[in-house]
Order: structure tokens, then sequence, then C-alpha cells
């Protein structure tokens, strides 16, 4: 385990000092970062204003499920999609060989290979927007609350990865998979509004396919204080079960893996 963590600490700091190369466009990276996150709260302003609202939740509340959209979103690209992104180049130019050879774990290595620390803005954006929330709400969330939601990032964050983990091991079958990742992509854009807001189908698929409301709408609960504990259950042994899948599907995508000398 030290020696994984050493070697996570090597590659963090190998991607923060690329970053840092060249100042400029790290300062550029962080305002378009930035530019994005009012994007994503201009919709809720829109449904918020005059006498429209979303069903079971007031404007304070749903700013947080845009809380916890942000945070993730920020660790999907700057922590999940940057190294993942990489097996695909390597499968079609047949360079996965050298990660193969390396005496550590190949999900690791591809796992940790780069990412982008300016995407970090997105934390802090999250934060802020939480104690605007609250502030809105006129109150503090629980510790037991706090205590819940933390749990539940770790699950929405497992839960993610293995997720993609999942659609980056269809490269080993099909060569082309950017298709499917922008498919991704744009699906997990539908986690910053509350899962009350879909319905029939929709409400089926992104509550247990695509478990979004885990990610967002759960987490956003439980800082209310009036998520139901069977809910958080469920959550974390869904994202342990996706979890243990997306390990198995990789092991037999790794070997299916023909190497650039076949």
């Amino acid at each position: 385990m030290q020696r994984y963590l050493r070697l996570f600490g090597v590659q963090l700091r190998a991607s923060s000092l690329l970053a840092m190369q060249y100042r400029g466009d790290f300062l550029i990276d962080g305002v378009i970062s930035l530019f994005w996150m009012g994007t994503a709260l201009a919709p809720l302003f829109v449904v918020y204003r005059g006498e429209q609202s979303i069903p079971g939740w007031s404007f304070g509340e749903a700013l947080l499920v845009i809380g916890w959209f942000t945070l993730l979103q920020g660790i999907l690209e700057g922590a999940i999609n940057p190294g993942l992104a990489g097996v695909v180049e390597h499968i079609r130019k047949g360079t996965l060989d050298f990660v193969l050879l390396k005496p550590a774990d190949a999900q690791f290595l591809v796992s940790t290979s780069r990412f982008l620390p300016w995407r970090a803005i997105n934390g802090v954006a999250a934060l802020g927007l939480f104690a605007y929330a609250f502030a809105r709400l006129g109150r503090l969330p629980s510790a037991l609350g706090i205590l819940e939601s933390l749990v539940l990032l770790c699950a929405s964050v497992l839960l993610l990865y293995s997720l993609w983990i999942l659609t980056i091991s269809a490269a080993f079958y099909v060569v082309k998979v950017d298709n499917l990742t922008y498919f991704f992509t744009s699906i997990f854009d539908a986690a910053r509004w509350p899962s009350t807001v879909f319905r029939g189908v929709l409400s089926v698929v992104f509550t247990f396919v695509i478990p979004l409301a885990l990610m967002t709408t759960y987490p956003a609960q439980a800082l209310l204080g009036r998520l139901p504990p069977r809910s958080l259950v469920v959550a974390v042994v869904g994202s342990l079960a996706f979890s243990w899948l997306s390990r198995r599907v990789w092991l037999r995508s790794i070997g299916r893996y023909t190497s650039a000398s076949s």
C-alpha cells in the first residue's frame, strides 16, 4: 500500500509540474472553468425566476445539488478522465505494452497517469455554493448530515470512476469510443438537476442504470437531513457492486488485448 501511495504522489507531482510549466495556460484554464460553472447556474436562475420551481426543492436546496454537481464535475474532468482517456490512444497505437510490463497494477497506472490540478477550483466553487445555499436557507447542516454527505461523496466518486472504467474498457472491443465518452459526459450533465425532475423511464434510468441521483441528489438530501438511512446503505452497496463489476470487466478486457507485436 505504501508503495502505491508513493507512486500516486510521484504521478500527482509530475502532473502539477507539467501544468505549472505554462502558467498563462494554467490561469486561463482556471478562468474558463469558472465561466462554465456560471453557465451551469444559469438554467437554475431561469427556472426559479417568477413563480416557477422544482417540486419539493426550494431555490436554496436546488443550489446544493448544483454544488455537488460542480464538485463531481471537477473530480471527473480533473482526476478521472485525463488519465483514463489516454488508454484509448494506448490501444490504438499498441503502446499499452509499456504500461502492462511495468511492475505495478495496470489499472492503477493508467488511472493516475495524468491530473489537471487547476480543476481544484471546482472544489472551492462548490464550497462557496454550499455556503450561499445554507445562507439562503437560514440554517446550518447537522454534523450527521455532513458525515453522511462525505460518505456519499466517496461512494459517488467510486461510482463515477467505475462507470468510466466500464466505458473505457469498450475500447478493447471497438477501436473508437469517443462518441461513447461524449454521450456519457452529456448524460452526466443531467446530474445538475434534482432527481424529482425526471419522470417515468428517465427516473428509472437515472436511479438504477446510470445512478445520477446517488451522485448529487442524495448528498444534497443528506446535508438537508432528509435522506432515509436505507438510501445511504443502498448507495454504498451499489457503488461497491459497480466497483467490483468494473474491475472484473477491466481484467477481462486486458486479457483480450493482443499487444503491438501481435
